[in-house]
């Protein structure tokens, strides 16, 4: 379909063509685009973040020397705090139990801990994870409404000591910046990932509890720990939570993280235990302001006076800090994109699924299908009816095609079928017409027009034709010397409106020719065999198509009210009534965009102006009988193939990688790999319909990673313009004329 004139649509939803105007790719629309496309990898980035799929690091810390922690701290209490700079631990009192929980929020667990935790009238402390917080903050709003105390353990829950100290600061302050989003407050309390007892501290882990001591927080540890995360059995985690000798404990329990059956069912028996032994039970809060005002912090120094203390409301929430205005609309900005990360990114991995299956599904039927209708069309006792050999009229519309159109009528003369042809120049500057006339090649009469538009120049040539068939091509192609006697041998049948033929890169030297060439045989030829069985072909190529002249006019000739009158016009056809076929032997050779740029706004324009023509023809699903097949058949599989999956291919890509880095790398390159391999060999399977060499494969994996993701973007851009009734502006392809005269059976 070459660049013959200079047109734009004008504004509306999908707008009729309009005037002259000469434009680069608009811009802004590429932008939009792109940041839609980025916005969306943002979602995805920010949901495997939430779910420590991105930057998880999984490695615990063991067997570390603790030669730098100080000996007091090893073997003091389980609350450790820096008051004034100094480390400080403090014991929990006798007889007095701080039930900590870690790994929440959990939608399911949590809740039902609380529940116990309020039928037996006392508080708990939860550790929460800020990536949990974030996706289920009304669960952390009860928890603190019900006089629970909270406390930091990471955004990640990642090891602390293997990280840096940006990466510390940044898992701390997400995870406040969600507290603060979902229930209006801050806390003071820490509890590292994969700690236990002080005596556990590190060298390595040590700073890292010295910069959140300097930074106010107090990093609480246990004294006993219940073990429930193994699932060891009801006795055995209550067995394994009460202390010693009436010692008071911060005994770890889990609402989170996996089975917490076992933990509810052991819970009510613990707490009725401890209370039979004479134990109250109380927030960390509690206990530090239960220590300070009876003991000198250290493990021995409480009393069991100091540990009939129960917590009022105030210690209970000692901890917690009222978030400032600015930190409560961030964090409820942040779970407000958790909340579309969290709706979002499944509802496209569902959809994206259908497309991958409805994508493959399709590879199938285009291999059933072109390999029936090869079989259908090749059989030495297939014919269309009589042959036709009366001379047919071939219009070459024209618009400086001066580097071009010396090759494109030398080819044309050298037709083994007799044509006359009609060059019709469309107020070309360049001495198109001239040069044409200069060759003086036989039964080739030049009509020139004022720039008008390459519809008007099609129409022109068509009311000036001689004969009933006419063959319409680009200025920039050239014929194999039986391509028409091919092209137009399907109209021995009277119920054929127009017949499209085989259309060939013939710049394939470049990278960019050969992704076009792949392209070509695999993508247009495969889909014009499966469309010509199911009789609903969407497009008569403008570089090699043939009509019957009584059905041109019938439908009113080619319309001006889309950028892609070769689209129009086909689909016109359908619903006049007429069959349109693909004849895979008509060849014709055409000069493809040399340059990205170039290529951008050619395809542009074919997406631009298909939509146009389907939103035109809209009404063609409601054509009642023969004329209404391409709404019922061809339109739902356009709109399906060449618009919807191909805006979502570039997600299903975004996908991968993400799978490839944060989840599984050998078995989403394996998949990709998969369908690379199907993608493989349905183009060579075309390759072999068409007799072209296998060699340009080679091309096809940098093809899928560069040239495919380019056409992704270029409808994407389309859609974006349709969407919001831009004005499209297109300037003619640059053409250099390289493409010569083919041999015959040429590859």
């Amino acid at each position: 379909m070459a660049a013959s004139r200079r047109r734009h649509a004008t504004p509306g939803r999908i707008g009729r063509v309009g005037r002259v105007g000469r434009q680069a790719v608009p811009r802004p629309r590429v932008i939009m685009a792109l940041v839609l496309l980025l916005g969306l990898v943002c979602t995805m980035l920010l949901d495997g973040y939430l779910r420590a799929e991105v930057g998880d690091d999984q490695r615990v810390r063991s067997d570390a020397s603790a030669d730098t922690v100080p000996d007091d701290v090893l073997e003091g209490g389980p609350i450790l705090s820096f008051a004034g700079g100094t480390a400080r631990t403090q014991s929990v009192p006798d007889k007095t139990i701080v039930l900590t929980f870690d790994d929440g929020p959990d939608p399911e667990w949590t809740g039902k801990v609380m529940d116990i935790l309020d039928e037996n009238d006392v508080p708990g402390t939860f550790f929460l994870v800020g990536s949990m917080i974030t996706r289920y903050p009304d669960v952390v709003r009860r928890m603190v409404d019900e006089g629970n105390e909270v406390g930091v353990h990471t955004f990640t829950h990642v090891d602390l000591s293997y990280q840096s100290e940006a990466r510390v600061k940044r898992e701390i302050a997400q995870t406040q910046l969600a507290l603060a989003g979902a229930a209006g407050i801050t806390t003071t309390l820490f509890r590292a990932p994969y700690s236990s007892r002080t005596d556990a501290i590190d060298d390595y882990s040590w700073p890292v509890y010295e910069r959140l001591g300097a930074m106010g927080y107090t990093s609480v540890f246990i004294d006993t720990d219940s073990e429930d995360w193994q699932q060891p059995g009801v006795s055995k985690i209550v067995t394994w939570a009460t202390p010693k000798d009436g010692d008071g404990a911060s005994v770890l329990f889990h609402d989170a993280g996996g089975d917490r059956s076992e933990t509810l069912a052991a819970l009510p028996q613990y707490i009725a235990k401890m209370k039979a032994k004479g134990y109250t039970f109380t927030t960390v809060s509690g206990a530090q302001q239960q220590a300070g005002a009876g003991t000198d912090g250290s493990r021995a120094g409480g009393t069991a006076a100091d540990a009939t203390v129960q917590p009022g409301p105030a210690q209970a929430g000692a901890a917690h800090r009222r978030a400032g205005t600015a930190d409560v609309w961030e964090g409820r900005a942040l779970l407000a994109a958790v909340a579309v990360a969290e709706w979002s990114v499944p509802g496209l991995a569902a959809v994206l699924a259908v497309v991958g299956v409805a994508v493959l599904a399709r590879f199938g039927m285009m291999l059933l299908l072109a390999r029936r209708h090869h079989w259908q069309r090749n059989r030495r006792r297939f014919t269309w009816g009589p042959e036709v050999t009366r001379p047919v009229s071939v219009i070459v519309p024209v618009y400086n095609e001066k580097e071009c159109i010396a090759g494109t009528l030398n080819s044309l003369a050298a037709s083994t079928h007799p044509i006359e042809i009609l060059v019709v120049d469309d107020g070309s500057a360049d001495g198109t017409a001239e040069i044409a006339e200069a060759l003086g090649l036989p039964d080739v009469r030049v009509i020139r027009q004022e720039n008008a538009g390459k519809s008007a120049a099609l129409n022109n040539g068509v009311r000036q034709a001689r004969h009933d068939i006419v063959v319409m091509m680009d200025g920039d192609t050239v014929f194999e010397p039986d391509a028409v006697h091919q092209l137009v041998q399907p109209f021995a049948d009277p119920g054929i409106g127009a017949v499209a033929g085989n259309a060939k890169v013939g710049n394939r030297s470049t990278m960019i020719g050969a992704w076009q060439h792949i392209e070509y045989v695999m993508g247009f030829n495969l889909d014009r065999r499966m469309y010509d069985l199911l009789r609903c072909m969407p497009t008569i190529p403008g570089a090699i198509g043939a009509f019957r002249r009584r059905a041109v006019l019938e439908v009113g000739g080619m319309s001006e009210d889309t950028l892609a009158e070769d689209t129009d016009i086909t689909i016109a056809l359908h619903r006049a009534g007429w069959r349109v076929v693909y004849a895979e032997h008509a060849r014709a050779w055409t000069e493809a965009p040399a340059s990205l740029g170039q290529l951008w706004r050619q395809r542009y324009r074919w997406s631009y102006g298909t939509m146009q023509a389907l939103w035109k023809h809209r009404r063609s699903v409601t054509d009642r009988g023969p004329s209404g097949r391409f709404g019922r058949v061809g339109m739902p599989l356009v709109v399906l193939f060449q618009i919807v999956t191909p805006v979502f291919a570039p997600l299903i890509d975004v996908f991968t990688v993400y799978a490839m880095v944060f989840v599984d790398f050998r078995a989403s390159l394996l998949a990709w790999l998969a369908v690379l391999a199907v993608q493989l060999f349905c183009a060579a399977y075309a390759f072999r319909l068409d007799r072209e060499k296998y060699r340009y494969l080679l091309m096809l994996p940098l093809q899928q990673l560069a040239y495919r993701q380019l056409m992704y973007l270029v409808l994407i851009h389309s859609c974006v313009t349709a969407a919001t009734g831009g004005r499209l502006r297109w300037q003619k392809l640059k053409r250099t004329g390289e493409v010569g005269t083919p041999h015959v059976g040429a590859s």
